[in-house]
This record gives C-alpha cells, structure tokens and sequence, in this order.
C-alpha cells in the first residue's frame, strides 16, 4: 500500500506539473491570438471607417466594384468587343502628349469651393476657336444662379493659347480643362492632320496617286471640317468614361458650346426638369434648355414640352450614354460630319421609338453668332462676325420659371434631319471612321496600339 501510495502521489506530482507547464506554453499563444482578433477587427472596422490608407481603400473598392458589376461590365464589353476591328490611334507629338498630361490635372478652384453638393450638375462647355464667342458664354456663365455649386468641364478642340486663356481666367466654380489631344489641329503634317499624299477636294485618287476616300459625293476630307465629329466623339467618350470626376457619376451632365448664351436661371431650372423627368416623363431620353428650333423662345405655355431632342443646352444621364455608345458603329460609319445631325438621322432613329427631351415652354440657353464652328479657323475660309452677341433678356428669365405642378405637352410630330436623310458628307475616309470608332474602344481595352 505505501508503495503504492508513494507510486500515486508520484504521478500525481508528474501530472500536476506537467497541466502548469502546459499553462505557462499556452497562455502567451492564447494572448497572441486574442490580439490579433483585435487587430483584425480594428482594421475591419477602420475600412468600414474609410481609414485604411489610399492603396488600400482603392484596392478594397476596385475589388468590390469589379465583383457588383461583373454581369453588367461584361455585357458593356459585348457590345463593344468586336474581334475584327483593331482600334488605333494617332502616335501623338510632344504637344499632343503634354495636352493629355494637362487632362489629368484636378479641377481648379476647388480651394475656393470645397464641396460639391448632392444634386449638384457637371456642366460641359466644348469649345473650338472663336474667342470672342468664348469670352460672352464665359459671361452669361457667371451670372448664373448656383453656378459655385457646378464643376465646369470645358473640352478644347485642339490648343489655341487665347482660348486657354480665357478658361484659366474663370473663378466662379470648380473648372477642369481637358484638350482633345487627337485633334487635327494638332497635327499639321500627319494624319488626323494633313498627310503628305492626301487626295484635295475632288482629285481622282488612282489619276493623281494620292492617298484617301471620297465621301458619297466624291469629296475628300478636310480635316478641319471632320474634326467637329472627332472633337465631341472623343469628348463624350472622355467625359462619361475617361475621367476621375466623372466616372462614377450617373446623373445628368449638361452639354453647351461656345456659341450658346446661357440664361441666369439655366442652372436652377435644368435642376428642376432632371427632377421632374422621371415623373412627368419617364420616357423622356434628356432634357433641354431650348426648343429644337435654335430660332425659337419658347411657346410661353403654363406646361412643360416634350419633343425632338435638340443640340442647345442637353442634358443625359449614363444610362442614356450607353445606349448611344451601343451605336458607335452606326455614328461612325455615317457619312455626315456634323455629329448632332448623325445622331438625328442614325443613331436615335435605331433605338426604335421617338427620342424625346424634357424642356420648360420658355428658354434658358440661346444661340447667337453667324460664324459656324468650322469657320474662322483657315486663311480662305474667314468669318467676320460684327454683331454683340447679346440676348436680351426678360425678368422672368433671370428666376427659376418651371412649376412642378405642370402637365405635359408632346410635339409629336419632329421636324428637321430624320431616319433616311443620307447626310452631307465629308466622312468617307476610312482613316476618320476608324478613328472614330478607336474614341469609343480607348477606355474599353488595354492600351489601344499607335497608328
């Protein structure tokens, strides 16, 4: 018995120390865990924070974006992807390249307006060379009501020192300047400039040996003419999928020009249609600031219109983007060079129903100016426009005139440029189609190859 009391106690001692020294071993792991339960959760609960750093926070978001829009970027790129064209665009020369580096810069102003609120606009002014034009549109913006609430992109058409000018010298909100860096202003002695070996005008191209195809009328391009299409192609490309701030926007964005006088409730009002569209028309593709008559003021009725989409003062938003970069094929094989009438008598016309645009019975954005944007820009080709350009203006302009309470008007019946009009030419070159269509593939594949 004592032996084997002596034995018992024995282990017993064994196993009690053995149970202490497990303890010992175990009690720093055990710490080490519960820590790193801790550190875990904190940076869980920091990413929910937003405070992970930069990289971090764009990987989580990339990585969550990619994963909630998988099924609706692949359908994107369905429509896009076509294994036959290969898109190319211009190799570009130090001034295009330092263009291009300038569109990548942030917004100017922003110290002076630091917030964009919710319901904000983003405005696109797209400019060419008509300074003086510039100078009253840049007049009648600052005398908007709200305007410090918008970020005013303004899209130059090449680089024309007088007209960046006059945009650095805009202080009356957020202003981002973005320059078509394949612009054939840009490049004089290659194409989408002037090519040693282009055919000119109506030259026979087998007869003289010259390089190009003639449009439907048996004319060459011109390059200052196709850049009007190039210009506002690449622009909405840009705009809708090229930039940081606007990118990840849905909303509307308003497009004017140069030559579009702007009303001092235009900002207020387009606020008001963007609202009332989905209710008063939810067919409604945009909305417009004038009626599609560039001549007219307005019917002056207590109601608000729905007709023809018209080119002064637009406003979409990106779900209406898609359905016209679903078409890019059609805007670009068309053998017309002004962009609004291709989209009038191609591409609206295959979405398979009327294309109305929401407006108010009283304008907001006027046209004025005789000179045309593509002229004034060559020695032969002058425009001498003498007029002020002013617009005269009623009180009731100058205020928010739409009423929520409104019915709606429809003017079914859509004058001007419509489905069969064959167009006016100056787009048979296959060099300009092709470009065209590379505006619309460059946000859409890695790395588009130079020409």
């Amino acid at each position: 018995m004592p032996a084997s009391s002596s034995s018992t106690s024995s282990s017993s001692s064994h196993h009690h120390h053995h149970r202490a020294r497990l303890r010992s071993r175990t009690a720093p792991l055990l710490l080490l865990v519960v820590l790193a339960v801790f550190v875990i959760t904190g940076l869980l609960r920091s990413s929910s924070r937003g405070d992970l750093p930069a990289s971090a926070r764009r990987l989580v978001s990339s990585r969550a974006s990619a994963s909630a829009n998988a099924n609706h970027s692949v359908a994107q790129r369905k429509i896009l992807l076509d294994p036959s064209f290969t898109p190319r665009l211009p190799r570009q020369s130090q001034l295009s390249l330092s263009l291009a580096a300038r569109n990548a810069l942030p917004p100017r102003n922003a110290g002076r307006f630091r917030t964009l609120p919710d319901g904000h606009l983003k405005i696109v002014l797209y400019v060419h060379n008509r300074p003086r034009y510039l100078r009253l549109v840049v007049d009648s913006l600052s005398r908007v009501h709200g305007i410090g609430e918008a970020l005013l992109i303004v899209s130059h058409d090449g680089y024309f020192p007088e007209m960046d000018k006059i945009v650095q010298g805009i202080d009356f909100c957020q202003v981002k300047q973005i320059f078509a860096p394949y612009s054939p202003h840009l490049f004089p002695d290659a194409f989408p400039g002037v090519t040693p070996g282009d055919c000119q005008s109506r030259d026979n191209a087998k007869e003289k040996g010259c390089k190009g195809d003639p449009d439907q009328y048996g004319n060459h391009r011109s390059p200052r003419i196709v850049s009007l299409k190039h210009h506002w192609w690449w622009m909405m490309n840009t705009v809708w999928d090229g930039l940081d701030e606007t990118i990840d926007f849905d909303g509307h964005i308003l497009f004017i020009e140069e030559d579009h006088y702007i009303f001092p409730n235009a900002y207020r009002n387009t606020q008001l249609l963007v609202d009332l569209k989905p209710k008063k028309c939810p067919g409604c593709y945009a909305i417009n600031l004038a009626p599609s008559d560039v001549k007219a003021k307005g019917e002056g009725w207590e109601s608000l219109v729905a007709e023809k989409m018209g080119n002064i003062g637009y406003a979409f938003n990106r779900t209406v983007w898609r359905k016209i970069h679903a078409k890019a094929k059609q805007f670009c094989a068309f053998d017309e060079y002004n962009w609004d009438i291709t989209m009038w008598a191609t591409v609206y016309p295959s979405f398979g129903a009327p294309v109305y645009s929401l407006r108010g019975p009283r304008r907001s954005a006027a046209h004025f100016g005789k000179c045309g944007l593509h002229q004034g820009q060559g020695s032969s080709n002058v425009c001498v426009d003498n007029s002020s350009g002013a617009v005269e203006l009623e009180e009731i302009d100058k205020v928010p005139n739409i009423k929520a309470d409104w019915p709606v008007r429809i003017i079914q019946r859509q004058e001007g440029y419509q489905a069969g009009f064959k167009g006016w030419g100056g787009w048979g070159d296959r060099r300009d189609r092709d470009l065209c269509l590379s505006f619309a593939y460059m946000y859409h594949v890695k790395d588009p190859s130079s020409a």
